[in-house]
């Protein structure tokens, strides 16, 4: 993967972290109160052999750990998940379409030069300039086909990286919510993180989620 597209995916992924942060933050000015504590009845030995009965605090189970934080390292998670692997082989598919659209109109040009050159030394001067006049009328025709081959190629990696990124930003808000994660942040090669300890790189966990969710759907 070149270096313009592995920055476009961390920044987009970088983007759909600050979204969760914020979902979790502002949901949490909605939330509920939290349930209060449990007062439980233990029976206390006095004189006589009576009981008295005292009350002992204790507290109520917690629904989820919301201090959960951990991070997952995008490089490694883009290059396993298989949505990538496939939208990656259906990109280069086209490319080398593009490509062969691309040598068949240099291969055009190149062979009117050449044609050309053998035919030179016998056209009137006349026909010499107007042959010329039509050789770079196909020159300037044949690099605007190829700046939109370009431009189609460029759309079209565009396209197929925003496409597998919104599916993997779904998948991690998914994961993160079913698992009670505080905060899940990306560790790119752009220095997003600068340290993270491994007990807290979960990016095998939610690269299986990811491919069990992409197989059972595709």
């Amino acid at each position: 993967m070149n270096t313009s597209l592995r920055l476009l995916i961390d920044a987009v992924l970088v983007v759909a972290v600050a979204v969760l942060f914020y979902l979790h933050f502002s949901s949490k000015s909605a939330a509920p109160a939290a349930p209060a504590t449990v007062a439980t009845v233990q029976p206390v030995a006095v004189a006589d052999d009576d009981t008295t009965a005292v009350a002992v605090a204790e507290p109520a189970a917690p629904v989820a750990d919301t201090e959960k934080v951990a991070y997952v390292e995008s490089g490694k998670l883009l290059e396993g998940y298989k949505a990538m692997a496939d939208a990656r082989r259906s990109f280069e598919a086209k490319a080398r379409g593009w490509e062969r659209q691309n040598q068949a109109l240099v291969g055009s040009f190149q062979a009117a030069v050449q044609q050309y050159q053998k035919q030179a030394e016998s056209l009137t001067p006349e026909q010499r300039a107007a042959t010329e006049q039509k050789l770079q009328a196909q020159q300037q025709q044949a690099g605007q086909a190829q700046e939109k081959l370009q431009r189609q190629a460029q759309e079209e990696e565009a396209k197929m990286t925003q496409q597998v990124l919104g599916r993997v930003n779904k998948q991690i808000e998914k994961y993160g919510k079913d698992n009670g994660y505080k905060l899940i942040l990306i560790a790119s090669p752009s220095g997003t993180i600068a340290y993270g300890r491994k007990d807290i790189d979960i990016t095998d966990a939610v690269l299986k989620h990811l491919n069990k969710e992409y197989t059972t759907k595709k």
